[in-house]
């Protein structure tokens, strides 16, 4: 690991049509570029730890507290969008409430927010800094710690096809629908105070930081992005987020005209975190959504 810590202050500039909020300046793990492409074998692959085929790097960069303009953050501008969602699911841990009741409420908050038609949703991940990390089917999973994107440009589109079935994939295709790959990411606990997430302005993203890495399981080879470390990309979050809180954020967009597309996002440790606090718990769910 290579520990390289910039002094960023005197570098943020004020972003067009948006007051400079407060902000903390916090170390995020970037990958480190390389030559070779980079690989992550699950544990499920290496039947013990996971395998790591890459370098990551700190940096300090400063991250800006939204709340304060949290109106003007878009998902077609910067990739992200805070919003107030009460829930009234019940016990996020369950799997049967999340399955029953919690997809229906993401499923109208999507429509109503993109104005969508449909909605299918494929997957929820619930996530801790605490312990072990947070239990889901598939094992328990702590807070993803490294800048990511959870799709790509060739990924995106066949987790699409395999979500909405070939046929149905292809009719969409043909009918130029668009489709927008969301994650609805909230605190099952809160107000969170340890390991909040930290979101990119996908508009300061340059295609060039973002690196293809496969992830490798038993049955599969998926893909996804990680980012390389650019001084002007600009970075958000909500401090103290409460269950009644979400924030959307944008994994793909079939639709390429210069609006976001990807957007990197990471969980990360604040400058003055107590250690004592509440662990962070979350739920994310991913979704396709028709346009």
């Amino acid at each position: 690991m290579t520990m390289v810590i910039d002094g960023l202050r005197a570098t943020t500039r004020k972003q067009p049509n948006l007051e400079r909020a407060d902000e903390v300046v916090a170390s995020l793990t970037y990958i480190t570029p390389q030559k070779t492409k980079p690989a992550f074998y699950s544990q499920a692959y290496t039947g013990g730890e996971a395998k790591f085929v890459f370098d990551v790097e700190q940096h300090a960069v400063p991250v800006a507290d939204m709340r304060a303009t949290a109106e003007h953050f878009t998902l077609d501008q910067h990739g992200f969008a805070l919003r107030s969602a009460p829930t009234v699911a019940g016990d996020l841990y369950d799997d049967f409430a999340v399955r029953q009741s919690y997809y229906a409420e993401v499923e109208a908050l999507l429509r109503q927010e993109l104005g969508a038609r449909e909605v299918a949703i494929f997957d929820a991940t619930r996530r801790s800094d605490g312990g072990g990390g947070a239990a889901n089917q598939d094992g328990k999973r702590g807070a993803a710690t490294r800048i990511h994107v959870d799709y790509t440009a060739d990924s995106a589109p066949k987790r699409a096809r395999d979500v909405f079935g070939a046929a149905r994939f292809s009719d969409l295709v043909v009918e130029g629908a668009r489709i927008v790959q969301v994650n609805v990411w909230r605190p099952i606990r809160g107000p969170v105070r340890r390991s909040p997430l930290a979101l990119a302005d996908a508009s300061t993203i340059a295609p060039a930081d973002l690196v293809a890495t496969d992830q490798v399981f038993p049955d599969r080879v998926g893909e996804i992005y990680h980012l390389t470390y650019d001084p002007r990309q600009r970075w958000y979050f909500a401090p103290e987020m409460t269950p009644d809180e979400v924030l959307l954020i944008k994994g793909w967009d079939s639709l390429d005209d210069g609006r976001a597309m990807f957007t990197p996002h990471t969980a990360f440790a604040l400058p003055d975190q107590d250690k004592q606090a509440p662990a962070r718990e979350s739920i994310e769910v991913r979704a396709f959504v028709v346009i």
